[in-house]
């Protein structure tokens, strides 16, 4: 296996902790797979027999209603990961999963990674680490859809998504249909929620790139509860 691939993993989430050695050796199972934007990597219901780690652009984990109506449960990107719980509960997949944009990811089977925990219990400590990270996400996420107005909720995905890449802009386009479909609303409504953060001078947009202006006003608005 090539020693970026080596690399990369070793700065993937689930497996930065553990030692090289063990590195090297998940390096040597997984393998490479392309998705052009729009194709369904997963459906609901499918087999869940390996995990997923995302190594070049983003995907989107959604649920679809019988009426056609999207819902997105996350936006995963480089060094996310995707299928872990079917690696212990031999499950179906919960939900879709689609690449949003060309999309290149490392495929790890089910009887691989069991392999590897057997012989070193180092690996399952590392996932119940980021499985508890994942719960902990999701509940913050449950709280915000609860508790929050609308604006409220969309000023903290902005947040958040700011703060996951580590720099005030969201260089990622993230389009109000999107946004809608992360938080349950209509595009209509984002859009106007996202054009009074604008002239509030909360934020600035360019091309659905979005760039925080005033970190401190757009924290208090995701503090408003309902």
């Amino acid at each position: 296996m090539p020693p970026a691939t080596i690399h990369f993993l070793g700065t993937v989430p689930l497996f930065r902790s553990l030692q090289q050695t063990e590195v090297v050796a998940f390096s040597q199972l997984v393998r490479e797979r392309s998705y052009p934007k729009g194709s369904v990597i997963l459906f609901e219901d499918d087999p869940g027999d390996s995990l997923f780690v995302v190594r070049v652009g983003r995907v989107k984990v959604v649920l679809v209603s019988e009426d056609g109506r999207e819902v997105i449960l996350e936006i995963l990107s480089v060094g996310d990961h995707f299928g872990e719980l079917s690696l212990i509960d031999d499950q179906p997949r919960s939900a879709h999963v689609v690449a949003m944009e060309d999309s290149t990811l490392l495929v790890l089977r089910r009887e691989d990674f069991r392999r590897r925990v057997e012989q070193n219990p180092a690996v399952a400590w590392a996932l119940l680490v980021e499985l508890s990270g994942r719960l902990r996400r999701a509940d913050d996420k449950i709280g915000s859809l609860v508790l929050l107005d609308v604006p409220g909720r969309i000023a903290r995905l902005i947040l958040d998504t700011a703060t996951e890449g580590g720099s005030e802009s969201i260089e990622k386009p993230l389009t109000h249909q999107t946004i809608a479909n992360v938080i349950g609303a209509s595009r209509e409504t984002v859009s106007r929620a996202i054009g009074e953060f604008v002239d509030a001078g909360w934020i600035a947009t360019d091309h659905r790139r979005i760039r925080i202006t005033d970190r401190a006003a757009l924290d208090k608005r995701a503090q408003k509860r309902i």
